[in-house]
């Protein structure tokens, strides 16, 4: 007789009680933030409540044969529960309501900590820690970064099964992020949960991905006593441009024992109709590098621009000479994009300044192609400032992100599990896309598969949200929360499949750090 385990590992960031918002900050309707998180609690302890019987023997008939079609009706309606329902959406919206960018993420770490406590899931603490914290502040956001960070490894018993029937090396494991963007939210008719922080909010669908992972955790502890094999949910901070899932990796995420054989990621994509589950095979998303870029001249009169040397022109000049980098030195063949999204000089309207800065990215479907453009940015810089008389200096990301890559042979047998849950029963096949996504860190050191939820045609009166069909990152940006229950159901159906596969062939998958 053997006894499995099931891990849940989530980071939580320690922060200081200054950058975090006092417990007794009001809700829209008038409650606290304590209140709103014991209000998420309870939802979380009825879903614990309710009793599945038959559920249990559906699981335990489904690793004992090939049972599939029940099992697909029984993880459907537990997704589409009613407990379920409210469980997620009061989730989702208490966490919209709460938005925390990159390591600080002190409410979003307390309400997923209580709930997991409601679901009687313990967890211990020691990893993630930022170790950047002065690079990445003055990159990326205007924030106060913590250095130790935490990670929450819960660690759920399982039931025993028959000997030889059971491989505890047979280990999934699952990521989402929490953090949300420097973004004002602008989504209108929204009612009761819009963003409480001006300049804040979750406009990249990672609160609707951390009620997903948590949804995914309350149904498998309510079969826990019929999983064969290991699942760890990890629960990671700091995606937008700080590597948190890189921080994770290097601490050996993956590495606890037993060892992770095979791993999962998904995000809503606005571009897709609701319900539609989409991937591809190989580079799904681009690697990504983040850059500054400081042009110092020389500050004077704008009356007497002989008597200066304006760095605004060097700025100007460098900005259109770095389109032609990918348009003359790339190969047609290749895909590859350079953007300046940010640029500040000066604020007198009848100075010139001393110096200018830029903000933006690179970005390619190979690691290969990313470091070429990367030197070819870095020679556009220093011969354009040389040019104009200017000095320079370029600062990058402490950590590119490598380029999100399906393993062939996981995409193959994982295909039709996306399929059987997207809405029209087929997998949606899309073109890559050059947005980064630090989940690759985790697809460099074992195989992995990232799938697509479509939420793009939602949006009515039921959940008071006009439109669902704006992009990532846009300050409209709302989710279609009918996609909550369709991300539970695929998480679910990924780890039972997949772990039943790994008991089937008898797998002995390794990490390709170990190959």
């Amino acid at each position: 007789m053997m006894k499995i385990t099931l891990f849940i590992a989530m980071t939580l960031a320690v922060t200081s009680p200054a950058s975090a918002l006092p417990f007794g900050t009001k809700s829209p309707d008038g409650g606290t933030e304590k209140q709103e998180m014991a209000s998420v609690r309870g939802a979380a302890k009825e879903v614990s409540r309710s009793q599945t019987p038959e559920a249990s023997a559906v699981v335990e008939s489904f690793f004992e044969s090939s049972d599939s079609g029940s099992l697909q009706e029984t993880l459907h309606a537990l997704s589409n529960a009613d407990g379920m329902h409210d469980f997620l959406q009061s989730t989702r919206r208490s966490l919209h309501r709460h938005p925390e960018v990159m390591y600080e993420l002190p409410f979003t770490s307390n309400t997923i900590a209580g709930i997991l406590d409601e679901l009687d899931i313990a967890y211990t603490r020691g990893w993630s820690k930022n170790t950047h914290p002065e690079v990445l502040s003055g990159l990326c956001f205007p924030v106060t970064m913590s250095v130790q960070l935490t990670l929450f490894t819960a660690v759920l018993p399982l039931g025993v099964r028959r000997a030889g029937r059971i491989h505890a090396s047979h280990v999934l494991i699952y990521q989402e992020d929490m953090d949300a963007l420097p973004i004002l939210e602008a989504v209108k008719g929204i009612d009761g949960f819009k963003s409480m922080k001006d300049g804040q909010m979750h406009a990249c669908g990672h609160d609707g991905h951390t009620t997903m992972l948590l949804g995914a955790a309350a149904l498998l502890k309510k079969i826990e006593s019929q999983i064969v094999g290991t699942v760890r949910l990890v629960f990671q901070p700091a995606e937008e441009g700080g590597a948190g899932m890189k921080r994770m990796v290097e601490e050996g995420v993956h590495l606890m024992e037993p060892k992770a054989q095979l791993g999962f990621g998904m995000h809503v994509w606005p571009t897709l109709p609701t319900g539609i589950v989409a991937s591809r095979p190989g580079a799904l998303m681009a690697a990504a590098e983040m850059f500054q870029i400081t042009l110092t001249g020389k500050g004077g009169h704008a009356a007497m621009p002989h008597q200066t040397v304006d760095p605004i022109v060097a700025a100007a000049s460098l900005i259109s000479s770095l389109q032609t980098i990918v348009s003359r030195t790339l190969s047609p063949l290749e895909s590859g994009v350079i953007s300046v999204t940010a640029i500040s000089a000066g604020d007198a309207f009848n100075v010139i300044p001393g110096d200018a800065v830029l903000k933006g990215t690179i970005r390619a479907l190979s690691t290969e192609t990313l470091l070429s453009l990367r030197d070819k940015v870095q020679a556009m810089v220093e011969s354009t400032a040389l040019l104009h008389g200017c000095n320079s200096t370029i600062t990058y990301s402490p950590d590119y992100y490598p380029p999100t890559f399906n393993d062939a042979e996981l995409f193959e047998w994982t295909k039709d599990i996306g399929a059987l849950i997207s809405r029209d029963g087929k997998l949606r096949d899309v073109e890559p896309t050059m947005g980064g996504e630090d989940f690759s860190f985790l697809a460099e050191v074992i195989p992995t598969t990232f799938f697509f939820i479509g939420q793009g045609t939602g949006g009515d009166e039921t959940h008071h949200i006009p439109r669902t069909d704006f992009g990532l990152h846009h300050p409209s940006f709302a989710l279609d929360e009918d996609v909550l229950p369709i991300g539970v159901e695929l998480h679910a159906n990924l780890a039972l499949r997949s772990l039943k596969r790994l008991a089937e062939e008898g797998s002995d998958i390794i990490t390709k750090a170990e190959l």
